[in-house]
């Protein structure tokens, strides 16, 4: 559970608005602005999904209403696929209309997220040979990744690629970025990596810029409304849904609006129902990093059920 959620650094029940940092720092949400840097318009943040649906649709009770973010639509087409009376939500009217067209069958486009990660592949394709495409895709096929990770390159462009993000991300977002991301992220890809990496579509996502293992994306019913998850939660009757997935939406958002989730998810959840909350940050101390992931990217995955303690 996110310590911010109750808005305190001593034990209270009542949240309480610690001081304010920056104008984002109020209860906004800062997924609002559909971007991740500075600028005016709402753009597709993600052109895939980077979060593995297995997790959700093994902590979810089987079939009842379930709420997950709308995103690239990957997840909610999995829990729609599996019997799940799904209700999609986004913030960004942008990203909400892809994930549409995703469960209509559309194709996957390039979002913010793929652009990134295609530049920094193509520098470090010029720096290393070994990360070529063709040399990835064999290392992931032969299952040994150890001699690219071991990359002094890769390292080095990590560390002096990763390092200006708390300058250039939306202030909301800064927060979420562990110290010396570059050793953090290169930590997951080992730990995500020693498994079966030829079987792992996320792994083929993120090292090759390719979706090796998809298939042709099928057709879903599920509801997606253009909203913020918590004012969605706090106008549905009260215990309306069985399940809850929200991705990492609080890797951003202040104190002052995770206390408002939590209480808009006591209203919205019924008893005994399943919230699953990724985030982009490093575990506290003693916190369980929760259920593997394979899109690697997560520090934590919590699993929490309504009314347990």
């Amino acid at each position: 559970m996110n310590p911010w959620t109750a808005g305190r650094l001593l034990p209270r029940r009542r949240p309480k608005v610690l001081l304010a940092r920056s104008h984002e720092e109020t209860g906004v949400n800062p997924w609002t602005a559909g971007r991740l840097l500075p600028g005016r318009h709402p753009k597709i943040l993600f052109g895939w999904g980077y979060e593995d649906p297995r997790v959700e649709l093994e902590a979810f009770p089987p079939g009842g209403r379930v709420l997950a973010i709308a995103a690239a639509g990957e997840t909610v087409s999995a829990l729609a696929g599996a019997g799940f009376d799904v209700t999609g939500v986004d913030i960004n009217p942008v990203q909400l209309d892809y994930g549409r067209a995703r469960l209509a069958g559309a194709p996957a486009v390039t979002g913010s997220a793929e652009r990134l990660l295609a530049a920094g592949r193509a520098v470090l394709r010029g720096l290393d040979p070994r990360w070529r495409p063709h040399n990835v895709a064999e290392a992931l096929r032969q299952g040994d990744l150890t001699p690219l990770l071991a990359s002094k390159r890769l390292r080095g462009l990590l560390a002096c690629g990763l390092a200006p993000l708390g300058l250039v991300l939306r202030p909301g977002f800064r927060r979420s970025i562990p110290p010396r991301l570059d050793q953090v992220l290169l930590n997951r890809l080992r730990r995500g990596l020693r498994d079966r990496p030829a079987a792992n579509p996320w792994a083929w996502r993120l090292l090759t810029g390719r979706d090796e293992l998809a298939t042709a994306p099928e057709p879903r019913h599920a509801r997606l409304i253009h909203t913020d998850v918590a004012t969605h939660l706090e106008q549905v009757p009260r215990g309306w849904y069985q399940g809850v997935s929200l991705s990492n939406i609080l890797d951003g958002p202040d104190a002052t609006y995770a206390a408002r989730l939590e209480r808009a998810l006591a209203h919205a959840l019924k008893p005994g129902a399943v919230v699953v909350l990724r985030s982009f940050r490093e575990p506290a101390p003693r916190q369980d990093a929760g259920p593997v992931d394979r899109a690697m990217l997560w520090g934590v995955v919590e699993i929490r059920r309504m009314g347990a303690s």
